[in-house]
């Protein structure tokens, strides 16, 4: 157990970095940061697979559908987060991306036909009032004003979290017979072939940033992704999907401290208030129905 909990520290600490490498990487649009930090984590693991002879093998064809579904997905929650955080402040997209728990407990209703308890109920409601409330807050309506520019970058970050619920999910059916490594060659391959298809026809250009921007991509596949994501996807081999993703609730509150370390980027009341109804929620979405296996 503590080897889990030491594991799941490490993930969050190293996801915690991407926000402020994205805002450092502002020359470089989301899509094709997205990519970059894609291609170069299943080049890697590629490399890895070719020099170690490890086979890359699915029992089923549905295996291989759910592969690819956590990869689209996967690279729909790259794409769109790392668009808010060019649009909205580390904080409120970090708290809304980490909204994915709420999304997993929904998906368990209405797909899986789980039944869930008022406290459940309670706490979905509670996240969704929270999301809302950090949401006004970054647009200006709650202070009279309006910025449609953060707004945008808000709702990026909810679609962000509605995406990553399912590549939990889907990670979670798969690392049943597949281990770490095969599991995270795979899916991170499938989601830099989407962004790639993505970015091609975006007509976006792969070249002519900033040197310095290259070299911040390559960390961003280096740590938030081959180091803290791989964290959580070894970890969905021992607990629930929805555990995993509570996890990731660290985040927001590492990213909001280096944002405000490196940008100054302070966090407003409403911005507050909302954070903390929409950690509290989840909190008790996973206490009311979630336990470890």
């Amino acid at each position: 157990m503590i080897k889990i909990y030491a594991v799941l520290l490490f993930g969050i600490f190293s996801v915690s970095v991407a926000s402020i490498i994205i805002k450092l990487t502002y020359d470089v649009p989301a899509l094709i940061m997205s990519t970059y930090r894609l291609v170069i984590s299943s080049v890697i693991l590629i490399g890895i697979s070719y020099f170690k002879r490890k086979n890359v093998r699915l029992s089923s064809k549905k295996e291989l559908f759910v592969a690819v579904l956590s990869g689209f997905f996967l690279s729909i929650h790259f794409i769109s987060w790392i668009a808010s955080i060019k649009y909205t402040s580390v904080a409120s997209s970090v708290t809304l991306v980490s909204t994915s728990p709420i999304f997993v407990l929904l998906f368990s209703v209405l797909i899986f036909k789980e039944k869930q308890d008022k406290k459940t109920i309670l706490a979905v409601l509670g996240s969704v009032i929270g999301s809302g409330l950090i949401a006004f807050s970054d647009s200006g309506m709650i202070t009279g004003g309006f910025d449609k520019k953060a707004l945008l970058g808000d709702m990026l970050a909810v679609v962000g979290a509605i995406a990553v619920s399912v590549y939990f999910m889907a990670g979670s059916f798969l690392r049943r017979n597949i281990d770490t490594f095969h599991y995270i060659t795979l899916v991170y391959s499938f989601a830099a072939f989407f962004s790639l298809l993505f970015a091609i026809a975006s007509g976006e250009s792969f070249v002519g940033y900033r040197p310095v921007s290259y070299l911040y991509m390559l960390l961003l596949a280096l740590v938030p992704q081959l180091l803290g994501h791989t964290s959580f996807n070894w970890a969905l081999k021992h607990l629930k999907a929805n555990a995993v993703a509570i996890s990731t609730l660290g985040e927001p509150i590492g990213a909001s401290i280096l944002a405000y370390l490196f940008f100054s980027q302070t966090v407003g009341v409403g911005q507050l208030i909302g954070m903390v109804i929409v950690l509290a929620s989840i909190v008790i979405a996973v206490k009311s129905g979630y336990k470890e296996g």
